[in-house]
This record gives structure tokens, sequence and C-alpha cells, in this order.
């Protein structure tokens, strides 16, 4: 099941940059991620109101999910929208395949849980694979005062990524299942980015064409509600620093959509640099050995 639910979440967000490319126009790119969580969040309610799976929360539960809410589906992408007006996309992509490590470092900070070495080694060991994969955008890239900004915005969208997958943890603890929390928090981060937009002045506008709406119901209904859900499943079941070792992979299955769609041309370094990202997932989800004296048995 985990193993269905991470090849799912990574197919899926590996995917998702043809929606939003698609989605570039007309309509502000903060205003269309309005629109994908409010409706998001709309489907999931519809759901689980018919289904009756909507799970009560107490005042601590929806002040998680505010928060949730402004982390994950609010604050980061801003972060992440804001830096590309500075910074590669590919330069972006390696500061938010740190995730996996900034969720075992914060999982132990605020939850004691322990550090596995292999977690660490393969989110350093993929992180190496990304940089080579990215290599030429990261070359070209001068040292600028507009490029401290854009790295330091990815490493706040990060940031706020990696918080917003604890937030989930703690609630999946509380015995609240991701798709309650993800309605709520997709409801709030919605409600507060619609708020951003007013505020800064920028124009609610649709484009009424197949392009436009068939990108958006993508980022909608696989890319948010299946996706997310699935994502922070797996954070529930797995701890967030495994789960986030997706932000590694799903840049490769976008990189390979890009070769059949764009022409991307693979080079030696992207491909020692996709050995290296493979090689860190195996070590990720390494089984951790339990040391018996005299004797190493694997730990079941």
């Amino acid at each position: 099941m985990n193993l269905s639910l991470y090849l799912l979440t990574v197919l899926i967000w590996g995917t998702t940059w043809i929606a939003l490319k698609l989605q570039l126009g007309v309509v502000a790119i903060p205003v269309s991620i309005v629109y994908r969580f409010a409706l998001a969040g709309l489907i999931l309610f519809v759901f689980l109101l018919l289904t009756r799976r909507l799970q009560p929360m107490n005042r601590r539960g929806h002040q998680i999910c505010l928060a949730q809410g402004l982390c994950l589906f609010c604050v980061n992408f801003i972060c992440f929208l804001s830096a590309s007006q500075w910074i590669a996309s590919g330069l972006i992509a390696v500061v938010f395949s740190t995730a996996t490590l900034w969720n075992a470092l914060n999982a132990r900070i605020f939850f004691g849980q322990k550090i596995a070495s292999n977690v660490l080694g393969g989110g350093a060991l993929g992180l190496f694979g990304l940089g080579l994969l990215f290599w030429p955008e990261l070359a070209h890239h001068s040292a600028s005062r507009e490029t401290l900004y854009g790295l330091g915005l990815a490493l706040l969208g990060t940031l706020c990524f990696s918080a917003g997958n604890l937030l989930s943890s703690m609630q999946q603890k509380a015995g609240l299942r991701p798709m309650t929390t993800n309605a709520w928090g997709m409801a709030y981060g919605a409600a507060m980015l619609a708020v951003f937009c007013v505020v800064s002045g920028v124009p609610f506008s649709v484009e009424w064409n197949v392009r436009y709406i068939g990108s958006l119901l993508y980022l909608v209904v696989p890319g948010s509600v299946i996706a997310f859900t699935a994502y922070l499943t797996l954070v529930g079941r797995m701890g967030p620093e495994r789960a986030a070792y997706c932000t590694v992979l799903f840049p490769l299955v976008a990189l390979n959509v890009s070769a059949v769609a764009e022409g991307y041309q693979w080079t030696a370094p992207a491909l020692l640099g996709l050995v290296a990202v493979m090689a860190g997932n195996v070590l990720v989800f390494r089984k951790p050995r339990a040391r018996v004296p005299g004797v190493v048995v694997a730990a079941k």
C-alpha cells in the first residue's frame, strides 16, 4: 500500500509541471492557486459529507489546520513563485529536494525522533544527484543579490513545506485522517491567499478555454485531492523524512516527460545524477538492522 501511494505521488507531482505551464496566461498565478485549492477543498468536503467520513475537530485541530493551510497551501507557493522570478527552476528543484533532510531534522527537534543514518545518507546522495541533473542551470547562475533573494525564498518555501508535513503528522497522531485535515487546510489556505490577492490588487479572472480549465482540473483533482492525500498519508505511515524523498524523485519524472514533450537531452552528468538519486532512494528505504550480541539480524 505504501509503495502504491509513493509511486502515485511521484507520478502525479512529476507531471503537474505541465498543467502549471498551461496555466500561464491571462490569469495571475496566485489567483490560479486560489482556484486550485478552493475547488480541491470543496471536492473533499462534498466527498467526506456524502460518505459521512468528515471527522469532527476541536479548536486545537482547527488551529493546526489553519497553520497547515498557511504553510502547505499558501506561503510555500508564494515563495516558490516569487523565487522563480530570480533563479532557474532547476535550482529551485534542488533547494526543494532538501525537504527530506529538513523533515528529518525537524522531526528530531520537535518530536524527539532519532535521525536514521540511512535517511541522511540517502537524502544527501539524492541531493547530489539532483545537482548533477540540473548542473547546466546551476553552472550558469551568477551569485548576484537577486540570486540570494531567490535562494532565500526557495529555502523559506521548503521550510514551510516541511512544517506542513510535521503539522499533518501531529494531526494524524491525534487520530485525524489526512482527507479531513486537507479539506480544512486547503480551505484555509485558499482563503488566506485570496485575501493576499485582494490586498495586493491582483485581479480575479478566468480563461474559459480548454487549455486553462483542463489544466486547472488536473491540478485540482489528481494534483491536489489525490496527490496531497496520498503524500500526507505516507507522512503518517512512513514518517516525514522518508515520505519527503518524493521531492527528489518527482523532478526525474518531469525530466523524462520533458525529454518526450520538449526534446530534453540527457547528458552524462544527468545520467550519473539519475543513478545517484535512485541509489539514494534505495538507501532511504533500506530497513534498519537490529544488532544482537554476536548476531546481526534484519529488523522486522
